[in-house]
């Protein structure tokens, strides 16, 4: 199985503290495919603490679900690959759980890229509005918070408030007067029509709003901004935020033709091959794909790697039998799914005196970030159990640290046998025997949990052998980035315009030539 921690043993507990019980989870490297978790104790301590007899047999029991083959991981990965080839048919698109969107970015940036540009992000209970000039890498921000009522209350209230964000925003930097290009980041599943035009498919990440499923949100938003009346904007580019992640890295790297995020949701981009985009028209060039891969599973496909407490977190969320791929592996389900676990070793009497405190007992209340704090320290695990009102000892901080570098470990690998699945394909599409390529990357998880990206660049290194992957984590996709997809699409509608006009040209010519000749 693939071992869960970092290559070298890990030992839980401190002997210095404890001499009496050395807690040591032997974790070799992945290539070797092994995870051996053993208990050492004086008799001493075995007397004092008969029920401790079994208890590594007893953990290995809550955690071995969690822990995925090589040989799962591959499978995952063909399973996706199959996915993948349904969202982007013609006729079988519709039924895909894996939707596979046209973004309309044609290009990813060359460098050239200027001017000045409006961005809107939305894609969390925070909402950002910002000022970005592309070739100074200077932009201004205002974070506008969206209260929890307004996540579940209408469409035109939600979007009249993003109006007045941006309004506040353009009155306070004085831009009112100007009309200026804007990239709007919405991170949620969309059918996209045209870069100008793109349809909610489904809320996700807590977002519930009526009226808005199956609209066009660009249209939503220039009605709301209509409302107003106060203002004026460019045109309009929608931009998925791993569009956005990729093609801020693009900037910087020009190699970089995948984003990735691992935070509150998960999801992924690539350029895929036009002739391959059945839905779409022509067969020369690429377009980047928004993978939507958070819907992987959804039709049953991982049902045989789900343990009872993924099953559990999907039936208690706003969208059960939705979005299965993302429950497992994203920052907002990681720490109910530790919290779960939890719950049910302390109702087995393995933890905490068998004691569970109102916040344990309490969903939501251990936050994924309690996981990357944890495993960043005994110490910190120590002070978070505390002010979970738990009443531990050393034993119980350390299988709480396993527990969430087991959870954290399983959707490392998770996103990993997903991310070779890109990289392979790209490739493959390529008919090239070795692929040299960048990931822009970004998303708390990623970003701040201590281990998830070395674990995870490992995996797929591993699983995609004749690929060469560099990561490249995102300054501001969301931000940065939508303005590159606007400032792409201008570079890209003025080379037609010029290629046009050349062609206007050329048949002028011909023509003189022509009537000469007569």
């Amino acid at each position: 199985m693939f071992c869960y921690g970092s290559d070298k043993p890990v030992q839980a507990h401190n002997s210095a503290l404890n001499p009496k019980l050395l807690f040591t989870s032997d974790l070799s490297h992945l290539r070797s495919g092994t995870c051996t978790v053993t208990w050492t104790r004086s008799e001493e301590l075995c007397s004092d603490f008969p029920a401790l007899k079994e208890a590594g047999k007893t953990v290995e029991k809550y955690l071995q679900p969690f822990q995925l083959s090589p040989e799962t991981l591959q499978e995952v990965s063909a399973r996706l690959r199959k996915d993948l080839l349904r969202g982007l048919g013609k006729h079988s698109h519709h039924k895909a759980p894996v939707k596979m969107l046209p973004t309309f970015v044609r290009a990813t940036p060359d460098g050239t890229e200027k001017g000045d540009f409006l961005a809107l992000d939305l894609g969390g209970t925070n909402f950002r509005v910002l000022h970005v000039r592309v070739e100074e890498e200077a932009q201004k921000v205002q974070i506008c918070a969206i209260p929890q009522e307004m996540m579940l209350g209408t469409g035109e209230q939600l979007f009249d408030h993003i109006a007045t964000c941006l309004g506040d925003f353009l009155e306070s930097h004085n831009l009112k007067g100007q009309t200026l290009p804007l990239g709007f980041t919405f991170s949620f599943p969309c059918e996209q029509l045209e870069i100008d035009k793109s349809i909610l498919i489904r809320w996700t990440k807590g977002f519930n709003c009526s009226g808005v499923e199956g609209k066009d949100v660009v249209q939503l938003l220039k009605e709301a901004i209509h409302r107003r009346g106060d203002y004026h904007i460019g045109s309009v580019a929608m931009v998925n935020d791993t569009v956005g992640t990729m093609m801020s890295c693009g900037y910087k790297d020009q190699s970089c033709e995948i984003g990735m995020i691992i935070g509150t949701g998960t999801n992924a981009c690539y350029m895929e091959e036009i002739k391959n985009v059945k839905r779409i028209e022509g067969k020369d060039g690429r377009m980047c794909i928004n993978t939507e891969w958070g819907g992987f599973g959804d039709d049953g496909c991982l049902d045989d790697i789900l343990t009872e407490f993924d099953v559990e977190v999907d039936k208690t969320s706003i969208n059960p039998g939705v979005h299965i791929f993302e429950k497992m592996i994203s920052g907002m389900y990681l720490g109910e799914i530790v919290r779960l676990v939890l719950v049910k070793m302390t109702k087995d009497k393995l933890l905490f005196k068998g004691q569970i405190s109102e916040a344990l007992g309490t969903p939501g209340r251990f936050e994924t970030k309690f996981i990357s704090e944890i495993e960043d320290g005994l110490e910190n695990a120590k002070k978070i159990l505390t002010e979970l009102g738990l009443d531990w000892d050393l034993v119980d901080a350390s299988v709480v640290r396993l527990v969430c570098d087991t959870i954290s470990s399983r959707s490392a690998y998770l996103c990993a046998a997903a991310l070779a699945t890109l990289v392979n394909r790209i490739r493959n599409n390529r008919k090239l025997g070795h692929l040299k390529t960048t990931v822009g990357v970004d998303g708390t998880v990623y970003r701040k949990h201590p281990t998830f990206s070395s674990k995870l660049q490992k995996a797929v290194r591993l699983l995609a052998p004749q690929c060469d992957i560099t990561f490249l984590v995102s300054e501001d996709g969301s931000g940065t980035g939508a303005a590159m997809v606007t400032a792409v699409a201008q570079r890209l509608a003025h080379q037609s315009r010029l290629l046009e006009e050349s062609d206007g040209e050329d048949n002028e010519e011909e023509e003189e030539e022509e009537e000469e000749g007569q």
